[in-house]
């Protein structure tokens, strides 16, 4: 089992930017992906990046790319969401994953096996 605590939400004005962090504890070497996902409200929990573990190849939802930056530090089990020129819409809960099993999408929620708690990002036009 792993324990997913993220930290780093805020309030911020659109332009500025934000670094989440998500810090694994547990059973952090079998982990394959790390994702970091959204949900605003009234919407379904949306996937944003992923990162492996091992190699760290790096994807991201077009809504995102060229904006938001996944990282991971193996030494310390974190994973890391740089967020820049952040705009109203990236409003949400956000949510870091570990997912134990290697999979071709890293897109998929429901493939994920372990959940932080979420930490809020809203962003004020």
């Amino acid at each position: 089992q792993v324990q997913l605590v993220e930290s780093g939400g805020g309030l911020m004005q659109a332009g500025g930017s934000l670094r989440l962090s998500c810090a694994a504890s547990g059973r952090t070497f079998s982990i394959v992906t790390m994702g970091w996902f959204r949900q605003a409200p009234g919407s379904e929990r949306e996937f944003v990046s992923a990162i492996r573990w091992n190699g760290g190849s790096t994807y991201y939802a077009d809504s995102v790319k060229d904006r938001f930056t996944i990282s991971r530090d193996n030494a310390k089990n974190t994973v890391y969401l740089q967020m820049n020129s952040l705009k109203p819409e990236d409003t949400a809960v956000y949510y870091c994953a570990a997912d134990y099993h290697w999979r071709v999408s890293t897109r998929n929620k429901i493939e994920y096996d372990y959940w932080g708690q979420g930490t809020q990002v809203t962003v004020s036009s």
